[in-house]
């Protein structure tokens, strides 16, 4: 197993002291946001400066966030994502990333265009040489629970298509263990693993509610015996959105995070 950081976690930081701490801390790799290494480009930043640093840090990235709002958009509105979805994947198969995550429409409650839109972004995918794994958000309208997200997948019928893993999303919405086993190994692209508020009812939660592991409620052992139990041992990232975290000292942060997500998988 690789144990990578998802940058969320240090989310106040500069982009190139993410990368500095998530190597300082001895994390395998790091999951980063498009956005951030726009914003680094925009103040004067270049992209080669953020592979060498990942490179200097012996980082890998497991994938990228994100492209979004291409099930949201329709016509020349839905051209322009595409156009950018071009932008976005050349730009993190450029950084190695060997996945970018792809999540449903925020507001938008439907299901039933996704599969071709999601077969869109597999071939945008083929040409740029990264594949858009599907992403489902507990706290969204349209794809909020693993079974759902699943039946897009599979549904879509490319070979392809995966699906991001998350230990809150799935809790969050009240997705099972066997809804878990159900997922095909080789389908499974990455997988967040987080815990949840220990006082917030599952489906009442979003990001920032999200706790260090260990702190929450979500049975972290046994979904880890799953992911054992089907031969999952490739990739996951701690991925937090706590603001009580971002205050504290990033290293000390992401240091216990990677502690506990060690021991959590040693013992799983």
């Amino acid at each position: 197993m690789k144990f990578c950081l998802n940058t969320s976690t240090i989310k106040p930081q500069p982009l190139l002291r993410k990368i500095e701490l998530s190597g300082q801390a001895g994390y395998d790799g790091i999951e980063l946001w498009i956005n951030d290494v726009y914003d680094f480009i925009g103040r004067g930043g270049e992209v080669r400066e953020v592979e060498k640093a990942l490179a200097d840090h012996g980082l890998i990235v497991p994938s990228m966030i994100a492209i979004r709002q291409w099930g949201d958009m329709d016509g020349w509105e839905y051209q322009l994502v595409k156009d950018e979805a071009h932008r976005r994947f050349a730009l993190a198969a450029r950084l190695g990333a060997p996945y970018i995550v792809a999540p449903p429409p925020l507001e938008l409650a439907r299901q039933d265009h996704l599969p071709e839109r999601y077969a869109d972004l597999l071939e945008i995918g083929r040409q740029e040489g990264i594949r858009p794994t599907f992403e489902y958000i507990s706290f969204f309208k349209s794809v909020y629970n693993l079974t759902d997200a699943w039946g897009i997948v599979q549904e879509t019928d490319d070979p392809d298509s995966t699906i991001i893993l998350d230990a809150f999303h799935n809790w969050n919405s009240n997705s099972t263990l066997d809804d878990l086993r159900a997922i095909p190994l080789e389908k499974i692209s990455h997988y967040h693993i987080d815990d949840a508020h220990p006082d917030i009812a599952p489906t009442e939660q979003k990001d920032p509610d999200r706790v260090m592991l260990g702190e929450g409620q979500i049975d972290l052992a046994a979904e880890l015996a799953v992911l054992k139990e089907k031969g999952y041992d490739r990739t996951m990232s701690l991925e937090l959105f706590n603001a009580d975290l971002w205050e504290q000292d990033p290293l000390d942060v992401i240091s216990n995070g990677l502690t506990k997500m060690k021991t959590l998988w040693a013992e799983a």
